[in-house]
């Protein structure tokens, strides 16, 4: 009986049922996880910010987000490769903003920078406030707002002011956040007294947007501006007031030249006068050719041009 056992119980053992074979189907695809990653990301952070981005849309006056990118292509690019390198121009790009002293700094505000309180501007801002009282000046017709506003400023010498229709404040800002930085150009006729020659003067111009409803404007020789760098000063500034454009349809402008800077109150109105001539009244065509190349750093870009330009009316 033990003799019959053992090789039953061997096989038993040594057996091995059967492996069912199926078969397998596989529907993995493959996908490239650096790209996933990098735009889920990045439309992830589109959709969380897509209310303030609509909002900053319908200020500068863009028809969506899309638009608004592309208005901000170049700092976007700028912020992602700061060292990238920039084609070839004879006015390379210019060091970073001068820094102003407290005593000397201008009523600047930024158009496009974060929300602060109203009731606590960014030190050495000022608003609209600070020159008018605002609720009584919103009783009042256009016209009256522009005669106040002269007079407020009508004992300071060295003051500029003015006034600018909403309209074209809105391309004027439009057009500063697609370049905030260009060069206008300052005739200076022959000096017997002294016999230097007729010359063109180069001047450095920058937007600053420190607060909302404002926007400044600091003019500095291109000279001091290449050779100085942050610790150039401005010799002329120049302050957008925007509190008062979608009411009354207008914005109002105040500014100063500094004395002992080499510019006096003519030749700031005519840079005033100039920047307007790029930035508002014609945004494009050949003005429009001549900030896209200075922005771009091109190479084709010429002084003669500009000085046409400038001296063409309007």
């Amino acid at each position: 009986m033990a003799a019959l056992r053992a090789p039953t119980i061997r096989n038993i053992i040594s057996s091995r049922p059967p492996c069912p074979r199926h078969a397998q189907r596989r529907w993995a695809q493959v996908h490239d996880v650096r790209f996933l990653a990098t735009h889920r990301e990045a439309d992830r952070i589109v959709e969380k910010y897509r209310q303030k981005l609509d909002r900053k849309a319908k200020e500068l006056g863009v028809k969506d987000v899309d638009e608004l990118k592309r208005v901000f292509a170049a700092r976007i690019q700028r912020a992602r490769d700061p060292s990238a390198p920039t084609s070839a121009s004879p006015f390379p790009p210019p060091p970073p903003a001068p820094r102003i002293p407290s005593h000397e700094q201008p009523a600047t505000a930024r158009h496009e920078a974060p929300p602060q309180s109203a009731a606590k501007p960014p030190p050495g801002v000022k608003t609209l406030s600070s020159f008018l009282d605002v609720p009584k000046t919103l009783t009042l017709p256009p016209t009256e707002i522009a005669s106040v506003w002269r007079l407020r400023h009508a004992s300071s010498a060295t003051s500029l002011c003015g006034t600018v229709p909403a309209a074209t404040y809105a391309r004027m800002l439009l057009t500063a956040h697609k370049h905030p930085q260009f060069i206008l150009p300052l005739a200076r006729p022959a000096d017997p007294a002294t016999g230097a020659p007729a010359r063109t003067e180069v001047h450095f111009l920058q937007w600053t947007f420190p607060r909302a409803h404002t926007a400044t404007v600091l003019f500095t020789h291109l000279a001091e501006y290449k050779l100085r760098g942050e610790f150039s000063q401005p010799h002329t500034t120049v302050t957008y007031h925007a509190e008062l454009a979608a009411a009354k349809g207008v914005v109002l402008l105040q500014g100063s030249v500094l004395e002992g800077r080499g510019v006096a109150v003519e030749e700031g109105r005519w840079l005033l006068m100039c920047l307007q001539k790029f930035y508002g009244w014609e945004s494009r065509g050949e003005r429009g050719r001549l900030l896209e190349q200075f922005s771009g750093g091109d190479g084709d870009f010429r002084l003669e041009r500009l000085v046409e330009e400038a001296e063409r009316v309007p």
